[in-house]
């Protein structure tokens, strides 16, 4: 069942400021947007962000012009196949239900915050944590380096705000005075920063587009699978989109009222959630409901396609863009839940329901597991479960 839900927005002025001041507490958005409670999606939007519209703006519609640049030079110049297709373009190397390629959706992934992140020996151990930036050569998609690191940097500051209000109402608010973590910090500092510029092919041009039947949820993941996100924070840019041939934009009145992201609370429905245009939003990642002690909680969620049976008055082929920024921290940070907090309250924590998500006990195997074998873990896991199909 598809439902509505209104989305939790703050202002950014609420974020800026002591978040142990009073005047500056907003604990109680946050306990509606994160928590485990019935209604709660994961999800914050986060209004009046200085410049972040306007960057978003410049930024997201180059997504069409790279996805059209020639395969060859996409495949021979820009994918990076030691770091497990993390860096660069990625177009085919995901996997759908039995082990098919995913042609539906192509990302260009990049670190805004450091073409070459950590140390040597850093990338050696952890190459898809700390792949080296591939960017196009000079004059191929002008503004795509420069634009991309200015919304990039921009997102993970302004998670980094968010995370010092997370702390104090883990530590305040649900009363778990044993969470000694300065998120905030972490997020300040890290270098494991990942951008993803998606672009969402038309379905009518997908090889399994014939399978499709819009009259069942089984069209729901059209564009991107069910999944929980792994990590601490993923800021989102928003969606764009766009003619596919022209790459002109089109207003989302004008796009199947069905396609966007969709959000599973606890009570199993499934939500449709539009951020607003001006509007960046965070979701919450599994990790950070680890070491919280299930005291914000991880969604699954999912893309809907534009229905191939959808008629466009004006007979346009629809695709969508989008960019979340994945913000996290060293792959060695080790992932405890809180003293006086069991793993049984925050493994129950999580939603239950979705059969595309395995369960979290089954990846994250011992309390201090480090967040490195964590991904490599839920990886491999996904992947096993998508073979089942």
């Amino acid at each position: 069942m598809t439902t509505e839900t209104p989305l939790v927005i703050i202002d950014y002025e609420d974020l800026l400021g002591d978040p142990s001041s009073s005047n500056q507490n907003i604990s109680s958005q946050l306990s509606k947007a994160f928590s485990s409670s019935q209604s709660s999606l994961g999800i914050i939007a986060i209004r009046n962000i200085p410049s972040f519209v306007e960057s978003k703006q410049s930024f997201l519609p180059l997504a069409h012009k790279l996805s059209h640049l020639p395969t060859a030079y996409l495949e021979d110049q820009l994918t990076d196949e030691k770091s497990m297709y993390n860096a660069g373009w990625s177009h085919g190397k995901e996997q759908l239900k039995k082990g098919q390629p995913d042609f539906h959706k192509a990302s260009f992934y990049f670190n805004p915050i450091t073409d070459v992140p950590g140390s040597i020996e850093d990338r050696e151990k952890f190459p898809a944590s700390y792949p080296v930036n591939k960017w196009p050569s000079k004059g191929t998609v002008d503004g795509l380096e420069d634009l991309g690191k200015e919304l990039g940097k921009l997102m993970r500051e302004v998670v980094a705000l968010l995370a010092g209000h997370v702390d104090i109402y883990v530590r305040e608010h649900c009363g778990c005075q044993d969470y000694s973590i300065d998120m905030a910090k972490e997020m300040e500092r890290t270098e494991k920063v990942k951008g993803r510029l998606l672009y969402y092919f038309p379905l009518e041009e997908g090889p399994a587009a014939s399978t499709i039947d819009s009259t069942t949820d089984e069209t729901l993941d059209s564009w991107i699978g069910w999944h929980n996100d792994s990590g601490f924070f993923t800021a989102l840019a928003g969606d764009l989109y766009v003619d596919h041939d022209s790459g002109q934009a089109i207003s989302r009145n004008e796009v199947d009222p069905k396609a966007g992201l969709m959000v599973m609370d606890r009570n199993g429905n499934i939500i449709k959630v539009d951020v607003p245009e001006d509007c960046m939003a965070v979701q919450i990642g599994e990790c950070l409901q680890i070491i919280t002690g299930g005291n914000v909680v991880a969604t699954p969620h999912c893309v809907r396609g534009v229905d191939p049976k959808w008629i466009d008055t004006k007979g346009r082929k629809i695709a969508r863009i989008s960019f979340p920024c994945f913000v996290d921290t060293i792959p060695n940070f080790p992932l405890k839940i809180p003293q006086g907090s069991s793993s049984k309250e925050m493994l129950d924590s999580s939603v239950k329901g979705c059969a595309e998500v395995p369960p979290l006990d089954e990846r994250w195997d011992r309390d201090g597991m480090e967040f490195g074998a964590f991904l490599q873990k839920t990886f491999a896991k996904y992947y096993e479960w998508s073979m089942k199909g």
